[in-house]
């Protein structure tokens, strides 16, 4: 088998965020739910927008972050994900690609709009989404580049684009490429509403189709109905060869059919904004895995990252994570 040309291709949302500081009043009065996503049609959008502070325009999108991430870590990667041709299509684009990331699917020439995500981030650093997922509703397996999948060490799935109608055939059509080509397939199940609403899916994505799952505490329990984690953590138990479970201040859980091995956090002074916390988890673990190095170090590269992200506003590294990486000895 070839050696791959990239170490992580992402399929997931293209999305921009708009970030603003607020208080949490805004939040109820807009009714969205604390500390997650909720998806939103176009009027919507407009409302919350108008009701937001000032804010910043960012690229993002989950595992767009984590690719973000893992070319900020000296890694190569590549994104798979629908925008369209209008102006933020277009500072997307630039954005990966001026990381050194390949981003080359064909936008949308009629349709919806480029995704955007207003995020909501309080006083104690929770982030509040809204997401209009505009173009991103028309990925569909005709967008997967399966000569690119096959050359990537790692295909990651995003949990999030499970709500457009096609993602999850395109979703098995990636995965099955990437198993084709003898490579890795991981999946981040997003958020716990988005499990809620494809349990099933997600169950039989996991079952059949995925090598590394990635979850936070209460999406791993919403995935096996379970208000206990450590039921929860027995149960993915051989459904995957790998399963990282996050906890926030208490670290993470890594999960092998053989083994759980936890993983203490990396403190921060001062958390200023959990917006991509998991993204750039996954980004450290991710780089860490396709750089054979150990579970335990892929774990604390993990840490590392999301430590770097939750110290700032944003969900793109602010300074390079090679070279924290390489100051602490872990690349």
């Amino acid at each position: 088998m070839a050696a791959p040309a990239y170490d992580v291709v992402g399929i997931g949302n293209a999305i921009v965020d708009v970030l603003a500081r607020t208080e949490e009043a805004l939040v109820q009065r807009q009714g969205l739910v604390k500390g997650t996503m909720a998806l939103i049609d176009a009027a919507r959008a407009e409302t919350i927008y108008a009701a937001m502070p000032a804010g910043v325009e960012k690229s993002g999108g989950s595992v767009a972050n984590t690719v973000a991430g893992v070319a900020s870590l000296g890694g190569r990667g590549a994104f798979i994900g629908k925008v369209r041709d209008d102006e933020l299509g277009a500072v997307f684009a630039h954005d990966l690609k001026s990381l050194g990331v390949r981003f080359d699917t064909k936008p949308a020439t009629s349709g919806p709009p480029t995704a955007r995500c207003l995020i909501l981030v309080t006083p104690d650093a929770q982030r509040t989404m809204g997401t209009f997922l505009g173009a991103c509703v028309d990925l569909g397996p005709e967008d997967i580049d399966e000569s690119l999948v096959a050359s990537a060490a790692v295909t990651y799935l995003e949990g999030y684009l499970f709500d457009p109608p096609r993602a999850m055939e395109a979703f098995r059509a990636a995965a099955a490429a990437a198993h084709r080509a003898g490579r890795k397939v991981a999946l981040s199940l997003s958020d716990p509403f988005c499990v809620d609403r494809h349990r099933a899916e997600f169950r039989d994505l996991v079952d059949r189709h995925v090598d590394v799952l990635f979850a936070n505490e209460h999406e791993i329990c919403s995935l096996y109905e379970t208000e206990h984690f450590e039921i929860a953590a027995e149960a993915v138990r051989g459904h995957c060869d790998i399963a990282v479970l996050t906890r926030s201040e208490r670290g993470s859980d890594i999960v092998t059919q053989a083994d759980l091995l936890h993983v203490a956090p990396w403190r921060v002074a001062r958390v200023v904004d959990t917006t991509g916390a998991g993204d750039l988890y996954a980004a450290g673990f991710l780089y860490g895995l396709t750089h054979g190095r150990d579970l335990a170090t892929c774990g604390k590269l993990g840490s590392l990252c999301a430590a770097e992200i939750i110290a700032h506003v944003g969900a793109r590294p602010g300074t390079s994570l090679e070279h924290l990486a390489a100051g602490e000895g872990l690349i």
